[in-house]
């Protein structure tokens, strides 16, 4: 194997490492259990139009983006509001 083919792999993870940081937008949540609050997340830019729906307790906490942002360390961050809470079915 010479030493070129064995840098290969290393480039190909940097790329993936640059890819996965263009398409990954910081999100906040506002509203809903104080507990998810908390966490640091991240989704994919694609997912800003849809409703984020987070697995919580017995059931799903359900957050929209409305294209409100916050500054934040480094940047942009996305704020998903609280919108209802739905069960898991039995």
């Amino acid at each position: 194997m010479s030493a070129e083919s064995s840098k290969q792999p290393d480039r190909n993870r940097r790329k993936w490492e640059i890819a996965m940081s263009v398409t990954q937008v910081k999100i906040t949540l506002s509203g809903g259990p104080a507990e998810l609050a908390a966490t640091d997340r991240s989704v994919d830019a694609g997912e800003l139009d849809r409703t984020l729906k987070i697995r919580y307790g017995a059931g799903y906490e359900h957050f929209v983006h409305d294209g409100e942002r916050q500054a934040g360390d480094g940047g942009d961050i996305a704020v998903f509001r609280w919108t209802h809470r739905t069960k898991i079915a039995e």
